[in-house]
Order: C-alpha cells, then structure tokens, then sequence
C-alpha cells in the first residue's frame, strides 16, 4: 500500500492528522542531487561577492567573520526552500528541514561563540584588563613641551586647512574638472614643520574611468603654520587609494595579500621625500574575542606601486607579526599617525574609570577622570601627539590635567593641571573679540615660559582666520589676542603681567624676525591690466585679472582688496604673492 495514500473519510480532525502524516514523510523533489549542487555553486558565488565588497577578515575575533559566514548559512537555506518549491509543495518540508539542520547548527554555533565572547570581554568582568590597555606616565609639563617657537605653531585646524586644499584645486583647471579633495588627510611633521596632507579623489565614477588608468596624479599639502597650500604633482600617479573602485581599492589590495588581519582605517602620508603612502593600522582585540581593541602595527602600502611592508608597534621587539621591521626602526621614524585619536581616547578612558573596578566607575567613583569633549594634535620631537584635556566624571566645569599620546608608539604622559576646560577657553576667546562673532577653533596647548596656554584660531563665517587669541589654562579670564602671533603673544604677555606674572619672551626680536621672514615669502608683480574676470564662490566676490607682464590671472578676492573692484582694462596695478607661487592662476595676498 502507497503509505501517502491515506483515508479523508474521517472528519475534520482526521483531515488534519493525515496533513501531518504527510509532512512528516520524507519525499526528495526530482532531481534533488543536481538542485543540491547548484544551491552549493550559488551560495559559493554569493559569497565570493559578497566577500570582496564586504572584505570581512578571515579571523574568528573579527565579529565580521561571524556574520559573513551565518548570511551564507542563511542564503543556502533559502536557495533550498526556493528551488525544492516548498511553498508549493508542502510534502518537501521534511526534505528542507533536513537540508537546513547542518546550516542551522552553524548558525546556533556561530551565535553561542560570539555570546560567548561578548561575555568573556566584558567590562564587567576585565576592567583591570581594559585599564591595562594603556600605560600612562606622570609628565613634567615645562619640561617635556618646549617653549614656544613661532616657526612651527599650528596656526589652522583641519576645517581651515580643508578650505585651503579645496581653493588650491580650484586654481588649477586642469584639476578640478577630474578631481576633488577627499577625505582622506593627515596631520604630520614634514621636515620638522607641521603639515596636512590631503590625498585626491575622483570626481565621479565616470571620471574615475577616464583617469584610473594613470592613476591620482597629485596630492596637496597645506602648511599649518604659514597658512601655504601647495599642490605636489607625481612623476607617477598613485594608483592605489580609497578611491578605487576595485582590485586597487587600497583596503580590497591589503585584504587580498593579508586575509586574516583586523584592519583599521588608512591614513594618508608621505616620507621626508615626499613619497605617498597608506598607512593601514593592524588590529587586535586583546580581551575576550571581541574586547580590548589596540593597534599592533601597520601595512604600509606604497600609493604609486602598491608594494606592502608589514612593520610593528612594538618598543621590544616582540610581535605577532610576520616582520622584522618595527616602528621605531629608523626606516620608518617618518610614520607619524598609526594609532588613531579614537582609539588612543577610547583606551585612555579605559585607564580614567575601570582603574578601581567596573563598580566603582559607576558607584562612588572615587578617582574616575576621563577626557574633555575633544582633543587637537601636537608636534613634538619630530613625532605628533594627540592632546586632550581630563576631566573628573563628577564635573564638568574644569580640567584636572591633560594628556599627550604619541600617534606612533602610544607613549602617554599626564600632567596635572587645575583650569578650564577647552570649550570654557574657547568661550572666553570668541568674548574678548564679540563684536566680531568669530568663532574660536578647538584650542591648541602651548607652553609659553612655563605657562600652559590654550592657543587658537578665531574665523569668519566663511571659515578664514581672522585672528588669534592665547588663554591662560589656569585663569580663563586671562586672555590675549592679535591679528598675528606676535601682537597676540604681546597682548597675552601684557595681561599675564597685569596678574602679577612675567613672561621671558623677547617680543622686539621676534617681531623683526617675523618681519624679515614675511619679507621675504613675497613679492610684488606689476603690470598694466589687459583682462578682468569675476566669480562669486561661497559668498565672495573673486576677480581673475590678467597684467600685461605675463600670460597668468591674479585671483584676488574683495576681502582683502577692496579697490579691485573699480580696476578697469587699461589702469596699472600691483600685486602682492608668493615668491615661489606658480601656474597659470596665481592667488595674491593683496593689491597695492
């Protein structure tokens, strides 16, 4: 007797029954083998795509493994429930809960392990771990930060040097009709000065497939003390970055030759030649499966040719990695940035709250400090710090100290300071000049005769620097500014004065060296005008005017000559530029 022959002559109950009888016997669909084999090739197919756009690292701490490999599970399921026709045929549920059952317990498996993990790593439970993550050093403020040097202060922030880049594009026609400025920068030492580095981008897909092949032909570097932008064009186009849309996408190229390291994001930087090159920080999770993130070294990947060396963080030697290099070898001391600003934040507030236990860090709190609201880059011994201010958890009103942490090596100092808090500096310095409305940039912490002093930039509605102002971390009240650092440290010097203290400053001399150094960063073009253009570009009036002396437009902008508005063809004017500015649009810095 055929047993899914069954008798319907028994009423509604034994209809039901005899359902359940059918579903419960195990009939394959024709041709199950070959449907078996294809779900297989499919899934493999789905996988192989997703994993080179989803470039999960082939590592059981990487949560992105375990996600990756259970959508797989989960896809596999549904190419059986699909091709056996299940929604169809009821009979085939026994045949797709037995083809789902090993998927299945991958899944529940995948799903125990990262619970698992979660919970082996939890704060709760390793906050003497978490707080081990940094090592964190009393500091010695005026010795460890040397006393002002006008040549080398940052006098923008990463929005302002951001404008800059974009305006230095935009007077090059050639460029900005195929590129635009990413992302992508980096604040560095570039030959003992600090700079940003700003890599290009394409303009958009299509201009991407007119230019790939040579690749991005230039990069920009802004000049973050003398406020000097300049494009650097390579011999060679960089044919690997974040730009790319395929096999030389810089992180799908890393990926490819390293799959199993946890990858942070690249930074952009270039070497004492100017050579540019991605540096891609190597993670780690040093707590449980999924805890504990910190940097263990880097892939630093050559921009133009895409060779890949591995080098470590490791001040003694020991690594995991493959690699005999290390970032204090002196082939790499040009490495600048290989621990981010949020990781070095994140694990220093791992150190400020878990130092006496998960619970005190939320009852009692005794001793719990953490970070300020931001934090801004420092250039010292020819590495870059990150500094922030610290805070108790219990106020919000003041600093108790601040931190520098070395973006190269992790090296943290503390040093114990009572004062105002960044955004109260920020406030007072945005005050002594109100009637402008300026707005101050996140402060920069300088040492000015032992004194720690807030410095920052204050700019327009148009994001220029207008001026500068200095406040006294201690006494917020104290506050100087000026147009320039030398009239902005001889206001502060005069109010500290006024408090009772002195600074051993020599303004005089340091007045006549900033004379003689602007002197000679310009020089004066004249010229009858033969050509006037004008734009207007973010609500300023640009005018383009060509002299008769040469085949370049001066670009000069109404804010900063206002008679350039009644030049006409035919009158004599000069300019004032850069005495090493080039090409065939030039920006003067005024018009005599």
């Amino acid at each position: 007797m055929d047993p899914i022959n069954v008798d319907f002559t028994h009423g509604k109950g034994d209809d039901k029954n005899s359902n359940k009888a059918v579903t419960d016997v195990y009939i394959p669909p024709k041709n199950a083998k070959v449907k078996i084999i294809v779900n297989i090739i499919i899934t493999l197919v789905v996988g192989a795509v997703l994993y080179y756009f989803m470039l999960p690292a082939l590592n059981f701490k990487a949560i992105e493994f375990y996600m990756f490999i259970g959508f797989l599970c989960l896809v596999y399921i549904a190419l059986t429930a699909i091709t056996s026709k299940v929604a169809l045929h009821p009979e085939y549920q026994p045949y797709l809960r037995k083809h789902s059952k090993i998927p299945g317990i991958i899944i529940g498996i995948l799903a125990v392990v990262c619970i698992i993990g979660f919970i082996i790593g939890a704060q709760i439970f390793r906050a003497n771990s978490y707080s081990h993550l940094i090592t964190v050093e009393e500091g010695d403020f005026a010795e460890d930060v040397a006393e002002i040097d006008f040549s080398s202060v940052p006098t923008l922030d990463s929005t302002s040097a951001n404008n800059l880049a974009v305006r230095t594009l935009g007077n090059l026609s050639d460029m900005v009709s195929q590129f635009v400025v990413s992302q992508y920068t980096t604040q560095i030492n570039y030959k003992s000065t600090p700079v940003r580095v700003h890599a290009l981008a394409y303009g958009d897909f299509f201009k991407w497939l007119k230019n790939t092949k040579e690749g991005l032909p230039a990069y920009i570097i802004v000049d973050m003390t003398t406020q000097k932008s300049e494009m650097v064009r390579l011999k060679d186009g960089m044919k690997y970055s974040p730009a790319e849309y395929f096999n030389r996408n810089v992180l799908r190229h890393v990926r490819f030759n390293f799959p199993t390291y946890l990858l942070g994001e690249p930074n952009f930087e270039i070497d004492e030649s100017g050579n540019p090159y991605w540096i891609v920080p190597i993670i780690d999770k040093t707590i449980g499966l999924f805890g504990g993130t910190d940097v263990i070294g880097a892939v630093v990947v050559n921009a133009i040719d895409g060779n890949c060396q591995v080098v470590s963080t490791s001040l003694t030697g020991e690594t995991k990695l493959p690699t005999d290099q290390f970032v204090t070898d002196e082939k790499w001391q040009w490495i600048d940035r290989v621990y981010s600003a949020t990781i070095l934040n994140e694990q220093y507030n791992y150190y400020g709250k878990l130092s006496n236990g998960f619970i005190n860090s939320l009852i009692g709190q005794e001793g719990v400090k953490v970070t300020s609201s931001g934090y801004n880059y420092l250039a010292l011994n020819d590495d870059v710090y990150m500094y922030t201010g610290v805070t108790s958890i219990s106020s919000d009103q003041s600093i108790i100290g601040f931190v520098l942490l070395n973006q190269r090596t992790k090296e943290t100092k503390y040093y114990s300071v009572s004062g105002a808090l960044e955004d109260t500096a920020q406030t007072s310095g945005e005050g002594a000049v109100q009637q402008y409305s300026y707005k101050a940039t996140f402060p920069l912490l300088l040492n000015i005769s032992g004194e720690p002093t807030y410095f920052m930039a204050l700019k327009d509605s148009s994001e220029l620097v207008k001026m500068y102002a200095m406040v006294n971390v201690k006494q917020s009240t104290i506050v100087g500014t000026g147009k320039d650092l030398t009239q902005c440290t001889e206001n502060y010097a005069q109010e500290l004065k006024k408090n009772g203290i002195n600074l051993d400053i020599d303004i005089d001399s340091m007045s006549e060296n900033d004379a003689t150094s602007e002197k000679e960063k310009t020089k004066d073009v004249a010229g009858t005008v033969t050509e006037i253009r004008s734009v207007v570009t973010g609500g300023e009036t640009y005018f383009y005017i060509k002299l008769d002396s040469g085949d370049a437009y001066y670009k000069v902008g109404v804010k900063d000559a206002e008679k350039v508005v009644i030049l006409s063809v035919g009158d004599k004017a000069t300019f004032v530029i850069d005495e090493n500015a080039k090409g065939s649009i030039i920006t003067a810095k005024s018009m005599k």
